[in-house]
């Protein structure tokens, strides 16, 4: 690195790239910049899964299908990104804002800012790690080197082949004689849950459910997993809507959990990570459906409740969403529910803050100003009323 300005490099790299870029000197942050003004870095819920690649150049994939590369060069770093191929969705953006602990009142201001931000397919990021490699360290790399062609997939297309090479000696009369399908019971079973949201008899199904044996899609066992993959998540798409989950949600979850998927490189990480898709589809449709049969305008109100969780949710906005009048709707919901409409947006509100509380180690005044509750007294009074206990009472109960 002699003689090389980092910070001049990574200004012009930024500025063509149009993504942030960061200077580290063991581990600590000594340069920043973006063309764009962030309230709070995006990079920093996920900065020590960064720091994790021990490989001299890399990249990481959030939760949020955005990701990340990394080059090293001595005791500094380089860390750009985020950067993906499509635009984040507005309410993945309000968590990742309040991931990275920005005030409601900033939260408009960072989704603008990661909505300026420029879209690039993985691949370009990496080319843009390769030529810093080059730049630092002196040595050439190219895509193959950095992505998913690595060790274990030499050693996964061995064992293919030598599967290839065993099943060529098999008695045609044998390998004919199998029962290839036994996929379509299992689909039915598996969309009938997702589309009824239920959520229970999924985990015991899951639990011990059955071999599948579907037909050849691919030439070799990773694309197989894949394939196989990219059909469970149409179908589950389609029996979330089936249930009641918005069109444009469902498919956008859809391309994501695809896109995701096609950068694994192992098969356990394949099917762990489908596993959770079908859950989390099943989960959200859930949360939508009141009852077994719930109406139409049941299902459009909880769909625009659970987009404006991180806000306070407005009767009359949602009325006029929806082209009717307050009263009416009031009326209707309390009718098919036997609950106020005003009880359902509170529970709902509760229960994302149990996750919340649960699940991160976010401050309860930063998780009641994210709800769009009017003060952390608020939010206290609201989580004692509809589950019990204080939420520090629940979270000590659930660390």
């Amino acid at each position: 690195m002699k003689n090389i300005d980092l910070e001049y490099l990574c200004r012009v790299i930024g500025n063509l790239a149009g993504i942030p870029i960061r200077i580290y000197h063991q581990q600590q942050q000594v340069y920043f910049y973006s063309v764009v003004d962030f309230p709070a870095d995006p990079v920093l819920p996920y900065l020590n899964n960064v720091f994790t690649i021990t490989d001299q150049i890399g990249y990481f994939t959030t939760p949020y299908f955005n990701y990340y590369g990394i080059v090293r060069s001595g005791e500094y770093s380089i860390v750009i990104g985020p950067s993906r191929q499509t635009q984040m969705s507005d309410r993945d953006m309000r968590e990742l804002a309040f991931a990275c602990d920005v005030p409601s009142a900033h939260t408009e201001e960072f989704i603008s800012a990661m909505k300026s931000l420029v879209q690039m397919p993985l691949g370009s990021i990496i080319q843009i790690l390769c030529t810093l490699n080059y730049v630092l360290n002196g040595e050439k790399r190219s895509l193959e080197d950095v992505t998913i062609y690595d060790f274990e997939q030499t050693n996964l297309e061995k064992t293919i082949e030598n599967e290839r090479f065993d099943k060529s000696y098999e008695a045609p009369a044998e390998y004919e004689s199998r029962e290839i399908h036994n996929t379509l019971a299992l689909e039915q079973a598996l969309m009938q849950m997702i589309s009824k949201g239920d959520v229970g008899t999924l985990c015991e199904w899951l639990s011990h459910a059955p071999s599948v044996r579907g037909g050849v899609i691919a030439n070799d066992a990773l694309r197989q997993l894949k394939n196989t993959f990219i059909v469970t998540a149409t179908l589950a798409s389609r029996a979330a809507i089936k249930g009641g989950m918005s069109a444009e949600d469902a498919l956008s979850l859809s391309d994501e959990y695809i896109r995701k998927c096609e950068l694994l490189s192992s098969g356990e990480q394949i099917i762990n990570l489908q596993y959770h898709m079908v859950l989390e589809y099943t989960r959200r449709v859930e949360r939508i459906r009141l009852g077994k049969t719930p109406s139409k305008l049941l299902m459009q109100v909880t769909n625009y409740v659970q987009h404006n969780l991180s806000k306070p949710v407005n009767v009359c906005e949602l009325a006029k969403s929806m082209y009717i009048s307050r009263t009416h709707l009031a009326a209707k919901f309390k009718q098919e529910t036997g609950m106020t409409l005003t009880d359902f947006i509170l529970i709902e509100k509760i229960e994302e803050a149990k996750r919340l509380l649960r699940y991160s180690d976010k401050s309860l005044s930063l998780i009641a100003d994210y709800l769009g509750f009017s003060s952390q007294s608020h939010f206290t009074r609201a989580f004692k009323k509809y589950s019990g206990k204080t939420p520090r009472e629940y979270r000590n109960l659930n660390i």
